[in-house]
């Protein structure tokens, strides 16, 4: 009598290894689509100082500040992080440029935050240039949702009882 063998055959290993590449071949874009979202976060993260400047000069000033130094902040090469090259303000844009660090996809490309007001409230837009894919902005970015709202009226009630 033939003893019977262990082991796989080679069949069993050459469908194990195709199971494991389709797995990789839909993971791998994913995981780079992820990847690049959380670089163009890390400028969102560094704008919010700038939104609040924004939104702070307006409220003084009823007008939007031209410049980087005009609304109190560091020049534009002076607000970075690892993944982004410079935060920018004009008027009531903020522009953040990727660049050192950032994933080739998106080196040198821009996100806009756009404010508006909107009868004593600022609203904040969200757009990439026209370079970006979809899948790469975060959702906030992707078709001008609105992402913040900041209260610049003097005269609302929380201020009122809070003195």
């Amino acid at each position: 009598m033939k003893a019977h063998e262990n082991g796989f055959t080679l069949v069993e290993l050459m469908v194990v290894v195709a199971i494991i590449g389709t797995l990789a071949a839909l993971a791998i874009p994913a995981y780079q689509d992820y990847t690049i979202r959380a670089q163009i976060a890390e400028g969102l993260t560094l704008a919010a100082m700038s939104q609040s400047a924004i939104e702070e000069y307006y409220s003084e000033y009823g007008a939007w500040p031209d410049t980087n130094a005009g609304a109190g902040l560091s020049d534009k090469e002076g607000i970075k992080g690892k993944y982004t090259s410079e935060v920018f303000v004009q008027g009531n844009v903020i522009e953040i440029t990727y660049g050192n660090h950032a994933h080739h996809f998106i080196q040198t490309r821009k996100v806009f935050l756009t404010a508006t007001n909107n009868a004593g409230s600022i609203s904040w837009s969200c757009s990439g240039d026209d370079n970006f894919k979809d899948t790469h902005l975060p959702s906030v970015c992707r078709g001008d949702q609105e992402i913040v709202e900041a209260i610049v009226d003097n005269d609302k009630e929380g201020k009122k009882g809070s003195k």
